[in-house]
């Protein structure tokens, strides 16, 4: 009960020191083995194509949390001469990999769906089947629960991902449960498989989601337009004193973001001048958004050679 509770507390120790995220990725490897048994006893008990695809996506859930384990593994590690902006895309390597298995537990769902269509067979024991796997969906929805709040307040894609995917079984398991008591009220057997193939419809959105934003992390995504809209207004607070600013970029980095600026100022400033001016621009930026790097160039206003380099590659 002790770690369960520090799960759902979040504890102070998580904000100071990453590697403590694993310990989340080890509640979904635990909530996967979990649900596994007990919607394939569910599958065996009833017989239902519904409950098997299920069963499959829970398999997907393992896998999912074993990668996240490994990956939050790497994204700790500090910054070192190989890695000088740190580890933090490792995670984008789990969430991605996280979505390639759905799409294929999707076609497996979907092939075995198919053949239920063309041959039906009666489910059995449904409300012993339907039970269990009521009682696997409570398992889920705790630890999506768990993994939500932990991704947002440590800003770890994983942990989100992870606990995206697992809403997305508990409503699975909604609509399957839904079907097989269909099933049982009805009588009508292609109501099972029909659900199972809504089933995979349903995960091959939630893979397709996951690998556009994990290619997006990797291909360097901007910080979220609110975000980017906090860095302009703070900016433009400066502007009042005859300051300028040019060639802002922002990207996303895990749990990581980066911004890079010009500040442009009088060439008559000392360096010294300029240099405060700087590090106030930095820290009004960090302390809006705390999980940032900073990096600003300073230039002088009156030197042409200010507005060569605004692109990412500077004019010849």
């Amino acid at each position: 009960m002790a770690l369960l509770a520090g799960f759902a507390a979040g504890g102070d120790n998580a904000r100071m020191i990453p590697a403590s995220l694993k310990r989340y990725a080890w509640l979904s490897i635990g909530a996967a083995l979990a649900t596994i048994l007990l919607k394939g006893v569910a599958w065996w008990m009833t017989g239902s194509v519904g409950l098997l695809s299920d069963a499959l996506e829970s398999f997907v859930n393992l896998a999912g949390a074993l990668m996240a384990l490994a990956m939050l593994t790497v994204a700790a590690q500090p910054a070192d001469a190989n890695h000088a902006y740190g580890h933090g895309k490792a995670e984008y390597f789990s969430s991605g990999f996280e979505g390639l298995l759905i799409l294929l537990a999707a076609l497996a769902i979907g092939v075995t769906a198919v053949e239920r269509l063309l041959h039906p067979q009666p489910l059995e024991q449904v409300g012993i089947g339907l039970a269990v796997s009521v009682g696997a969906s409570l398992i889920n929805l705790f630890a999506a629960r768990v993994l939500m709040k932990a991704g947002k307040e440590h800003r770890s894609i994983t942990l989100e991902a992870d606990a995206h995917h697992l809403l997305t079984d508990v409503w699975t398991s909604v609509g399957v449960i839904a079907g097989v008591g269909a099933v049982a009220l009805t009588g009508w057997l292609w109501l099972d498989p029909l659900l199972a193939l809504l089933v995979a419809a349903n995960i091959v959105w939630t893979g397709w989601r996951l690998l556009r934003r994990s290619a997006d992390g990797l291909m360097d995504v901007a910080l979220p337009p609110e975000q980017h809209a906090q860095v302009v207004a703070i900016l433009d607070g400066y502007r009042a004193q005859g300051i300028e600013f040019h060639a802002l970029r922002t990207r996303q980095s895990g749990a990581r973001g980066f911004v890079d600026v010009h500040v442009l100022v009088p060439g008559a400033w000392s360096v010294q001048r300029g240099h405060e001016l700087v590090e106030r621009v930095e820290k009004e930026i960090r302390a809006a958004l705390p999980y940032a790097s900073v990096l600003t160039h300073l230039e002088p206003l009156e030197d042409p050679a200010s507005l060569e380099d605004i692109g990412l590659d500077r004019s010849a």
